[in-house]
């Protein structure tokens, strides 16, 4: 059996690398993209030195006796959160470690995987509906509410969508949505439907809430990672205030007094 060549350091480097920028990329935890690489690393017979920014990895590879190495920066890759990308990545390190591809193997398979295509919009427009919905009625709104909230979803979800496709920054795309959600979502203050008018308004923003950044924030704080961790509360946060913009101004024209 023809004998596999071994990989140098500097294409392990550069495969770890653009391994650790698209998990960045697609919302990973620095303590998961640590993890991946390390055990990646071991199985390739190398030292592997990773620092994680919150816009660049900077790697380093090292032979095992340390007398070689190779040293690497990339940005991460702007990919959105993608628990697909993120899960089929961690798998890839798995079957690496566990022995099952080789070398080129790998990088042949992360080639596949950056080509995989987001889910189906339209899937996602409906089902982010109807989970604000569900939030709608968990917060004890009736069915007129609810009714209000999936049509106040459904309208923001798609504006997003159209604003993220034209690459129109994120923060005017949040308080856009924002706006559009909240101003469908007091129709039943001006119309006097339903009993919960008030929480179908509050929940019909609820799908702008950057929970995935504020988790991450909390899990990279917890493992050490201070950069990291701040900065991706800071984005939570501005995103959460450009959201409250939106809110606020659909109620100004609403000509709603905080629901006094």
């Amino acid at each position: 059996m023809e004998a596999r060549p071994t990989p140098s350091l500097k294409e392990v480097c550069i495969f770890l690398t653009d391994y650790a920028s698209w998990l960045l990329g697609c919302g990973a935890t620095c303590i998961r993209i640590e993890k991946n690489v390390g055990r990646m690393a071991a199985a390739f017979q190398v030292c592997a030195e990773m620092t994680v920014m919150p816009t660049n990895i900077q790697m380093s590879v090292w032979d095992m006796n340390h007398q070689d190495s190779y040293s690497l920066v990339k940005r991460k890759q702007k990919t959105g959160i993608s628990f697909n990308i993120n899960t089929r990545m961690s798998k890839l390190s798995w079957d690496v470690a566990d022995r099952k591809i080789d070398f080129a193997e790998a990088v042949s398979r992360m080639e596949e995987i950056k080509k995989t295509p987001p889910e189906n919009k339209w899937a996602v427009l409906v089902l982010a509906s109807l989970a604000n919905m569900s939030f709608c009625r968990l917060f004890n709104g009736d069915l007129i509410a609810m009714a209000v909230v999936f049509v106040a979803t459904m309208a923001g979800y798609r504006i997003k969508q159209i604003l993220l496709e034209a690459k129109v920054d994120v923060r005017v795309v949040f308080v856009c949505s924002a706006f559009v959600s909240s101003v469908i979502g007091a129709s039943g203050y001006l119309f006097n439907l339903g009993t919960t008018p008030d929480i179908a308004i509050g929940t019909s923003v609820l799908y702008l809430i950057p929970g995935i950044p504020y988790i991450n924030s909390v899990s990279d704080m917890l493992d050490g990672h201070y950069i990291c961790s701040f900065s991706r509360f800071i984005d939570a946060l501005i995103l959460t205030i450009c959201l409250s913009i939106g809110l606020c101004g659909g109620m100004f024209l609403m000509g709603l007094k905080w629901l006094n």
